[in-house]
């Protein structure tokens, strides 16, 4: 037996041949899968676009990985060429997937359903009696019990067909799937958030420089920020005291003075967690709070290096609270590790901790170092580590509010403690489009599992003894099998007898 290999395709051929595979259902599904399994990088590393500082210490940490990783784009997951490349194709796959489909079910919306098969006693559940009414008269009832269904009458036999409901989800469905790639896509491009500290006291203008960390669109420009401006004027917390919810928040909001622009007059605004901030079309979301220590540093001769508070970043529940102090201008330069706790704690087990977020009992905890800061080697670094490398540790020490820590170098004072909110400062574009195509496509997919595709036949056949034999039997498309309810209901509206009705279908 000879197998001869099938001729060459042309090129308009392969290329036809391509556009089919890409635009098959198939094809998208594989798709959507691949842009979800490409996305897991995104949500599992730190991106540039959010938090370009733990970037670098991700990669200085791991310096055979993270080097490959970020040549791969793992660390700017959706700006990457390869996550690109899956969302347009899938993109374009659904697009040329759903509107032929959109065509043909246009096209099956405006026709009659197909006329009756000949033998109906060959599907299942098929009910058939001896009726007394004329020919025309079971057919008019006929008519009058499936009103609501798709008819086409003809000579002898009446089809009726419903459920076409349930295609119209499938394709709402998949052209919301289609708006919502459309919305995530302007959110990517035009979109932009950030996120900022704020003490007590302090403002924050919406200009880059002022961001602790910044993502933007690939279309998106510092051109592109408002120019509004706020001030955190007070910050609320109160915690509960009762057992079952001890420490837990019980009041958490943010007083701010909010300037639409620098010539408008300052409005207070209360800024509350799911209660942000409408800023000329961004939105203020407060995230977070804890403590800034407030510190005096001195050198040796008195002379003042450093006044002023330092965010510490809460480590648990109760406000255990680290941060980091650098006196570049001391000399030698000085840097300070420090634990803040708001009701200090001491064991054997754990060390100094906080047992309650409210200030109680504040105290810090302190590691004076003296040194090379490393500051003037250009490489960015972390407001929140410090680097000891090449440093030398002068001692340690716990202050609570007003006490001094004098050592050969100078002195540090630790006078009290602020507040600070945190705030993510987001604008998105695409957030209503996403909205409504979801809240669409939830419609879709609930049309499409809950309605069912079904056709009922009647037929009508003159008998000898001037009686005539109608057959009712029906099928429900997707799964082949009868549409049993329908086929008795029609009977029985019909008047056919009790006993050729099965007693499961009564």
């Amino acid at each position: 037996m000879v197998i001869t290999a099938p001729p060459p395709l042309s090129t308009g051929g392969f290329l036809r041949w391509s556009w089919r595979q890409l635009t098959s259902m198939r094809t998208s599904l594989i798709l959507l899968f691949a842009l979800a399994v490409v996305s897991i990088p995104g949500s599992i590393l730190p991106q540039r676009g959010t938090n370009p500082i733990l970037v670098d210490e991700w990669i200085e940490e791991a310096p055979t990985w993270g080097p490959i990783l970020d040549s791969l784009g793992f660390f700017d997951v959706y700006a990457a060429p390869w996550f690109a490349a899956v969302y347009l194709l899938l993109f374009i796959s659904l697009i040329g997937c759903v509107i032929p489909r959109a065509g043909v079910h246009w096209a099956a919306l405006r026709t009659q359903p197909p006329p009756a098969p000949r033998y109906l006693t060959r599907f299942p559940g098929t009910i058939e009696w001896a009726d007394p009414r004329s020919e025309s008269e079971v057919l008019a009832a006929a008519g009058e019990a499936l009103k609501g269904w798709r008819i086409r009458a003809e000579d002898g036999a009446l089809s009726a067909e419903r459920g076409y409901l349930k295609e119209t989800g499938n394709l709402i469905f998949h052209i919301a799937l289609v708006g919502v790639l459309i919305g995530v896509a302007l959110g990517g491009l035009f979109g932009w958030r950030g996120n900022v500290i704020v003490r007590e006291g302090n403002g924050f203008s919406n200009t880059l420089t002022q961001f602790d960390a910044w993502g933007g669109g690939r279309l998106t420009g510092d051109m592109a920020l408002a120019p509004f401006s706020f001030t955190l004027t007070d910050f609320r917390v109160e915690f509960s005291r009762e057992e079952a919810q001890r420490g837990s928040p019980t009041l958490f909001q943010a007083e701010v003075s909010y300037q639409e622009s620098p010539q408008a007059a300052p409005v207070r605004e209360v800024v509350e967690v799911n209660y942000p901030l409408e800023a000329d079309g961004a939105k203020v979301f407060l995230v977070g709070h804890g403590y800034a220590p407030h510190f005096i540093v001195r050198d040796a001769s008195g002379a003042v290096l450093f006044d002023d508070s330092v965010p510490f970043l809460p480590q648990d529940g109760s406000f255990t609270s680290t941060g980091v102090l650098k006196v570049p201008d001391a000399s030698p330069q000085l840097g300070f590790t420090a634990l803040f706790l708001p009701t200090t704690a001491v064991d054997d087990i754990r060390g100094p901790h906080s047992t309650f977020p409210e200030a109680d009992d504040p105290s810090v905890f302190l590691s004076a170092w003296k040194g090379d800061l490393g500051l003037d080697g250009g490489v960015p670094q972390s407001v929140y580590t410090l680097k000891t490398e090449g440093m030398e540790q002068i001692g340690l020490e716990a202050l609570v509010p007003g006490q001094t820590w004098e050592f050969p170098e100078g002195s540090i004072e630790f006078t009290g403690f602020d507040r600070w909110a945190s705030f993510q400062i987001a604008h998105d574009p695409g957030k209503e489009v996403t909205l409504i195509t979801a809240i669409l496509a939830m419609i879709g997919l609930i049309l499409t599992l809950s309605v069912r595709r079904r056709r009922i036949w009647v037929k009508v056949e003159k008998l000898p003894d001037g009686r005539t034999l109608v057959q009712v039997a029906g099928i429900a498309r997707e799964d082949g099998g009868h549409a049993t309810p329908e086929i008795a209901y029609t009977a029985r509206s019909l008047g056919a007898p009790a006993e050729v009705i099965p007693e499961e279908d009564e």
